[in-house]
């Protein structure tokens, strides 16, 4: 991993979670990397309440590590705008860049680690890729599970909102995911994977 000099407050890693911004949005399969960052903040005692990066953003030790916290409000589709920025101004590479996103090829209570890859379906994570030129970043996906149906959008299906029983298996994973937040920002992302990849819940 390499790590660049840094002189804008000390930062060493960014970890931001994918979703789109406003309530509508709120707890639908697409915002599951908002879910996430929701419930660290939670669980660490802090806000997401600047402006800064075109995302809410808050600044922490987290992991041992001074962390950059972000929740772009580009909508998902123009994510790379908030995270270039971010990336620029604190000089920190797509290695020190943790993104938290959904995906539907894992079912619902899934958890996959990976220290890169493409985008996949994920428009989001396209747009990052595209406009940092790079697919170097560590990422958390979270299953949230595929369509009922080849016939039903796609579109549709990520902004629709989890079952019942869907929420409790998606908030088991998502209690992982932070934990393997705080694991991969303090250098252990091989640790994180070997522990946690594969959890079905």
């Amino acid at each position: 991993m390499t790590f660049f000099i840094n002189k804008q407050g000390g930062v060493k890693f960014i970890v931001c979670g994918l979703g789109n911004p406003g309530a509508k949005y709120d707890g639908t399969r697409h915002n599951a990397g908002f879910s996430v960052i929701d419930l660290i903040s939670q669980q660490h005692g802090f806000g997401l309440d600047r402006l800064k990066h075109r995302s809410l953003t808050a600044v922490t030790t987290f992991g041992g590590e001074k962390t950059l916290f972000m929740k772009p409000q580009t909508f998902m589709n123009l994510s790379g705008d908030a995270v270039r920025e971010a990336m620029a101004f604190y000089k920190l590479s797509a290695e020190q860049t943790l993104l938290i996103f959904d995906d539907i090829e894992l079912d619902v209570g899934g958890v996959r680690i990976r220290t890169k890859g493409g985008a996949g379906t994920h428009n989001g994570l396209r747009d990052i890729i595209s406009k940092t030129g790079t697919e170097m970043f560590p990422r958390i996906r979270l299953g949230v599970g595929d369509r009922p149906n080849r016939d039903y959008d796609l579109a549709d299906w990520v902004l629709s909102k989890f079952s019942k029983s869907e929420q409790e298996k998606f908030g088991k994973a998502a209690d992982i995911a932070a934990k393997a937040a705080a694991m991969i920002t303090g250098g252990g992302i091989e640790q994180a994977m070997n522990t946690f990849n594969g959890k079905t819940l």
